[in-house]
């Protein structure tokens, strides 16, 4: 059976980071469902610097499903809203229960995982400018942070997009799948490409 991912998505989340781990994971052959977390169940998404998503369905009709890591982007706006939905948080909190990958970047960690508690003893980072939102003591000043003692993945912003995506595919799929993923793209000096 195939790698699955549920990417939600909001009012206000962060498109470059949406799409890029949408279009990296399904390089990866993970399969992808979007989620919609608007309050008005509207799957048309308008991201934080107007560009519109459609999402696949809304998180009620697939928050049950047997996914393999639940991604949330950033965008503060759409992070406060995932913060303020019951069903995303106890989703969330269902995937941390369960052994599976809970993946945030940006503003979503210090914005919906700390306020709820979710991750109490995990290392983790987020977007540097809201670096307050999260307990000295868990915060680390990395691109990214993968905790595996909670199986928690979380990364800094837009710009580490891809390094966030490609990680969840060597999650997902293996270090092998992350480097042909990588291999694709003509990355930046300083990302991560999986290479020996």
């Amino acid at each position: 059976m195939s790698a699955s991912a549920l990417i939600c998505l909001a009012p206000g989340t962060e498109e470059t980071e949406a799409v890029t781990t949408i279009d990296l994971l399904v390089r990866g052959g993970v399969a992808v469902t979007t989620a919609s977390v608007a309050t008005d169940g509207d799957l048309v998404i308008t991201c934080s610097r107007g560009v519109k998503l459609l999402a696949d369905a809304p998180l009620v009709t697939v928050a049950d499903n047997p996914y393999d890591v639940i991604v949330l982007p950033g965008g503060l706006a759409g992070a406060e809203c995932f913060r303020d939905s019951p069903l995303l948080v106890e989703t969330v909190r269902q995937f941390h229960l369960s052994g599976r990958i809970v993946a945030a970047i940006c503003a979503a960690a210090g914005t919906v995982l700390v306020p709820h508690e979710i991750f109490p003893i995990a290392n983790m980072t987020g977007f540097p400018g809201l670096k307050d939102r999260i307990p000295e003591e868990q915060w680390q000043e990395k691109r990214v942070v993968w905790d595996p003692r909670v199986n928690l993945l979380t990364s800094q912003g837009p710009g580490t997009a891809i390094d966030f995506a490609l990680k969840i595919i060597d999650l997902l799929q293996g270090p092998e799948k992350a480097r042909e993923v990588a291999s694709q793209l003509v990355l930046a000096a300083g990302i991560y490409n999986y290479q020996n």
